[in-house]
């Protein structure tokens, strides 16, 4: 047997949720498909969010998960494996249950992983004094000792970011060598007062469940109390893919093209959040949800209008 849906939202996070809100309140027969692997699970708390500033992530999706069930939405904690678009323009969704679901119209928002660097220590304290993005974080941990991991070149912006919040940050050069970095680079760390720090780390020092350092392979200590990482984000495009929608690479990942609603290049599929693009923090995220389902929602109105079995 296979439940028929007038709408079927893949991804259960801040812009699965509010894009099932909206479709919810439109009278629209939905269905959420929720694998339960939010993004910032790691974080304590999300910021800068008006009015949700300082709320757990869990309870934050908790109150979006009460919300939808006011207004009829359907929320099942299953991963979506598989879609097929019919040739009469509509979907048939498989879970990893087994279980089909059919769609007039899908919203993929399945966001993406962060794929941390292999330093030992990082995985374990991401999100509690390992962190990525000063905006999510910089407040809670200003005015401390930052280090920031080079990974790559765009390290130098990061430590350039997050001086705004400490004048105590060393850049630790990591996986980059001396010579890659411009003069314009050496110009602005300085201006910056960062410090730069050549060679690999191999590790982060923690003392009393406490991040106090960050070792290099010479066997170096450098005191430090937060460290700023750029994980590699590795976007969920399995459903695009098997869809056949455009994809565009980025140096931050892989995503589908979408214009300016969420519409993917297939027709009556739109993509919202962490699927489009690595940066979308969880406001951003809720307001693409909103877009794409209002957006949807009018598709689905004139296309009933416009159905030959009305004229």
């Amino acid at each position: 047997m296979t439940d028929m849906y007038e709408a079927v939202v893949v991804g259960g996070g801040a812009a699965g949720l509010s894009a099932a809100l909206v479709l919810g309140r439109a009278r629209r027969r939905t269905l959420v498909v929720d694998a339960g692997e939010p993004r910032n699970a790691p974080a304590a708390h999300l910021q800068g969010y008006l009015t949700r500033d300082g709320v757990p992530p869990a309870e934050f999706l908790a109150l979006g998960r009460e919300e939808i069930a006011r207004y009829g939405v359907e929320l099942v904690r299953d991963r979506a494996v598989d879609v097929i678009r019919h040739g009469s323009g509509e979907f048939r969704v498989t879970l990893a249950s087994g279980r089909t679901a059919h769609a007039r119209r899908l919203v993929l928002a399945t966001g993406l992983a962060d794929e941390l660097p292999t330093v030992r220590g990082v995985a374990e304290r991401f999100g509690r004094d390992v962190l990525h993005c000063p905006y999510c974080h910089g407040w809670e941990v200003r005015d401390r000792a930052f280090g920031v991991l080079a990974s790559a070149p765009m390290g130098v912006h990061q430590a350039l970011m997050v001086s705004q919040w400490s004048k105590d940050v060393t850049l630790f050069l990591h996986e980059v060598a001396e010579e890659e970095l411009t003069h314009d680079d050496r110009r602005r760390l300085a201006a910056a007062g960062v410090a730069v720090v050549p060679g690999e780390v191999a590790a982060l020092v923690v003392e009393e469940d406490r991040l106090t350092g960050v070792r290099l392979v010479d066997g170096s200590v450098h005191g430090r109390s937060v460290l700023f990482v750029a994980p590699r984000a590795v976007p969920r495009n399995n459903l695009f893919e098997r869809l056949g929608a455009e994809l565009r690479e980025t140096p931050f990942g892989t995503y589908p093209v979408v214009d300016e609603t969420g519409l993917t290049t297939v027709p009556g599929v739109w993509a919202a959040g962490n699927a489009v693009g690595f940066a979308e923090q969880v406001v951003n995220a809720a307001g693409a949800g909103y877009r794409a389902a209002a957006t949807l929602n009018g598709e689905l109105l004139l296309a009933d209008l416009d159905a030959p079995e009305r004229h």
